[in-house]
């Protein structure tokens, strides 16, 4: 059921999503659906924390504490255009979530907290970073991270209008590498000496 429901609510932002679409693509009833989740916004709140919980858990398996600075924000950087890239159903979903102003995630006391370790690893790569005299001073971890989301999330939720304006859709996966290659060069040249 899940499943279903993440990609309705994808699909379909919270206002366009039907419990009975999602009831019939998990092969159970609306009333199942009800019955387990109560009510179609509480079934949302839950998908909402499960995409921030599964990008966190992505970002925390890349045990970057174990490389050095600018190898860290590298692998930061590819793994985080990886995983948007190959979630685009999440992105749909923090998309909805903007248009709704924030109402639910300000609702949710797990995704702050949640959310608290993109900072925390940032801190740990910028101030071994900072005492290796690599990156700059006053480079903080809330920056770096709107600066590399901005880039990965761009490339997902902008893909269909910029890619039919500026790009050649038989160019895809090569205009895919060349924009994650950019990701990774802007968060260096921003952060290094």
């Amino acid at each position: 059921m899940f499943n279903s429901a993440l990609t309705e609510f994808a699909e379909s932002g919270l206002m366009g999503a039907r419990m009975e679409n999602i009831a019939s693509n998990a092969d159970t009833t609306k009333r199942m659906v009800v019955y387990h989740f109560k009510s179609k916004e509480s079934l949302y709140m839950l998908v909402l924390e499960h995409v921030y919980r599964c990008l966190r858990q992505h970002e925390l398996e890349l045990d970057l504490s174990a490389y050095p600075p600018a190898e860290a924000i590298v692998k930061l950087v590819e793994a985080s255009f990886d995983f948007h890239v190959s979630h685009p159903e999440f992105i749909r979903i923090v998309s909805t979530e903007n248009m709704l102003r924030g109402r639910f995630i300000r609702q949710s006391t797990s995704i702050r907290q949640l959310n608290q370790t993109a900072l925390t690893v940032l801190d740990d790569i910028l101030e071994r970073g900072k005492k290796s005299h690599l990156f700059k001073e006053d480079a903080q971890a809330r920056d770096v991270h709107r600066l590399i989301s901005s880039l990965c999330v761009h490339q997902v939720a902008n893909q269909y209008t910029f890619g039919a304006l500026f790009e050649d859709p038989d160019e895809f996966d090569t205009q895919t590498a060349h924009y994650r290659q950019l990701a990774v060069m802007v968060a260096l040249r921003y952060l290094m000496i």
